[in-house]
């Protein structure tokens, strides 16, 4: 359903300071996502995510590579990328005076159905999606929740194979969070493709058959959820401390162990792969108790795609800023 090579996006920065400064926010990407799948692009704010979507959506012009979406090529054949794929971008697209019914009214009068077919079109979408309810009703009442849904519902009316969502949760409490997750669910239910944006660590692991890790424009880990945490060896264990000095001081100690396969410090925290966490666990705290060395805090977990980030880039997604967590 995607075919894309070598992508790539540069920008020139317009800060007077920078004196024209290239940016390279995409760097040569390359990845297929096969039909039917839901694929995720996982990563911090301004790692290229959004750029990377604009450009398969025909919204950003690519500085260099070449893409197929659903079939056709992205720089020759645009409009019928456009007629073959639905968008649904981080602000939505909904006219706040308008009920619910109406905006989907236009979207599809946009894209050319006649009245009669956009009517039955909308009546089936709703009732798909759960909307009724609500449709009548200016969007302007509506929840963060219910206006998402009526995004993804305006991304769909026209029935396209592939389906773009850039970070579609994004802002939404957990229980609309969940409520979002449910229908994309029912969206691939039905045989959509559907590749999306996301940096939350629990979206992506959730909903996507394969995620691609992005860092600074580029991919550093591609595979399914279960594929990519595979990778890190044994259990995972986070001790905090008072300070980074300390970090490296238990660090220092804890380094002839030889059921830690691996270890990260993280500003205060460090990070440890461990063979067998449950039983090796006392083992770590009386070694640090015989050094004086005082622990804040402990947390014994199985291996996230977070992991998978810190040991690939040296850092927590967690911890970029972005709000991984509800």
């Amino acid at each position: 359903m995607i075919a894309v090579k070598e992508l790539r996006k540069t920008f020139r920065s317009k800060d007077k300071k920078s004196k024209g400064l290239v940016i390279d926010a995409v760097c040569g990407l390359n990845l297929v996502v096969e039909k039917g799948e839901i694929f995720g692009l996982l990563g911090p704010n301004g790692a290229g995510k959004t750029t990377t979507m604009r450009m398969l959506c025909t919204l950003l012009t690519p500085t260099g590579g070449t893409a197929s979406i659903a079939g056709y090529d992205l720089l020759t054949q645009q409009d019928s990328v456009r007629k073959a794929i639905g968008y649904v971008s981080q602000v939505g697209g909904m006219e706040r005076e308008s009920t619910g019914r109406e905006n989907l009214q236009l979207h599809a009068r946009l894209w050319g159905l006649s009245s009669r077919e956009a009517q039955a079109r909308i009546a089936a979408i709703l009732s798909f999606l759960q909307l009724q309810g609500f449709a009548d009703r200016r969007t302007s009442t509506y929840s963060g929740g219910q206006r998402r849904l009526f995004d993804l519902a305006a991304g769909i009316v026209h029935e396209p194979p592939l389906l773009f969502l850039d970070e579609p949760s994004t802002g939404l409490d957990p229980q609309n969070r969940a409520h979002v997750w449910e229908h994309v669910r029912k969206l691939h239910g039905r045989g959509t493709t559907i590749f999306l944006s996301t940096h939350y660590l629990e979206e992506a692991d959730s909903l996507c058959d394969r995620v691609a890790i992005m860092d600074h424009g580029n991919i550093v880990a591609l595979g399914s959820p279960a594929e990519l945490k595979r990778q890190i060896a044994g259990d995972i264990v986070n001790l905090g401390f008072a300070d980074t000095e300390s970090a490296r001081q238990a660090l220092t100690a804890l380094s002839a162990s030889v059921f830690i396969k691996d270890s990260f410090l993280s500003q205060a925290m460090l990070v440890l792969h461990v063979e067998c966490g449950d039983e090796n666990l006392p083992v770590l705290m009386m070694v640090l108790h015989q050094r004086n060395i005082a622990i804040k805090s402990i947390r014994l977990s199985r291996p996230s795609l977070d992991d998978v980030f810190l040991k690939l880039t040296g850092r927590s997604l967690r911890d970029s800023g972005n709000g991984s967590t509800p």
